[in-house]
């Protein structure tokens, strides 16, 4: 497929907010695909239009069948959840949740910088799942704030040193703006920030709104990972500590 085709896959094909949250699954796990399945075909506003089974297939899907999120396994033949998110994301198609066994996916953090509205285990809940769906369909990056903070600290080994354009994108931030995102990427929830700083949720939510629009950031995500890589918060660090 080339990069032309690729960019046709997504821009030709409609994204309609009305109606069910149509979902794609990915995974090279037929029973796996077949228990989420499942869990989504019970709920009245979530359609699963589709399966894959790896990233090559996913495209191909895409092609022709309209989605707004796809739950995308990590590893698999042919191209990898990596890869396909970063196609997915770059053609502007639906949102992507990364599925991760977290112990064994060493890949979870890439797929997050390659693009993925958020990650989940996939153990979770078919509550967890549901919510996590909703979430990333409504714009919100699907951030556990204790997963993530595992999660970084597992993989900031793998941290490229911060660069000086990085680091000086610090700068623009107010003195509150830089703390707001300290605390995000510590792995704290608005509430918990809101009642750290004193504040209201909706004052946190206003500085995270101001956080990515100076950086040039997509999304929450985006935001714990920039704060790691420019060294803004170093791995073991907690929110929580006094």
């Amino acid at each position: 497929m080339t990069e032309a085709e690729d960019v046709a896959v997504f821009q030709d094909v409609p994204q309609d907010a009305a109606g069910p949250i149509r979902v794609v699954l990915v995974d090279d796990q037929e029973l796996v695909r077949a228990g989420f399945r499942m869990v989504l075909d019970a709920q009245p506003d979530i359609e699963v239009v589709g399966e894959a089974g790896d990233g090559v297939q996913a495209l191909e899907l895409l092609r022709s069948t309209r989605a707004d999120v796809v739950l995308m396994d990590v590893r698999m033949p042919r191209m990898d959840g990596i890869e396909a998110t970063r196609l997915v994301v770059a053609r502007s198609g639906p949102k992507v949740v990364i599925l991760t066994t977290f112990d064994l996916d060493e890949y979870a953090f890439a797929a997050i910088k390659a693009g993925a509205g958020g990650f989940m285990l996939k153990d979770a809940g078919p509550a967890q799942l549901i919510e996590a769906i909703k979430a990333v369909h409504s714009g919100d990056a699907v951030v556990a704030p204790s997963t993530t903070k595992r999660l970084l600290d597992r993989f900031a080994v793998h941290l490229p040193d911060a660069d000086e354009k990085a680091g000086g994108a610090l700068e623009s931030l107010t003195e509150r703006e830089g703390e707001v995102l300290r605390l995000v990427a510590r792995g704290m929830s608005n509430a918990e920030i809101a009642g750290r700083l004193y504040v209201s949720e909706a004052t946190v939510k206003t500085h995270m709104g101001r956080i990515l629009m100076k950086l040039g950031l997509r999304d929450r995500v985006q935001a714990v990972v920039f704060a790691y890589e420019t060294g803004l918060v170093k791995s073991g660090q907690s929110g929580h500590s006094a």
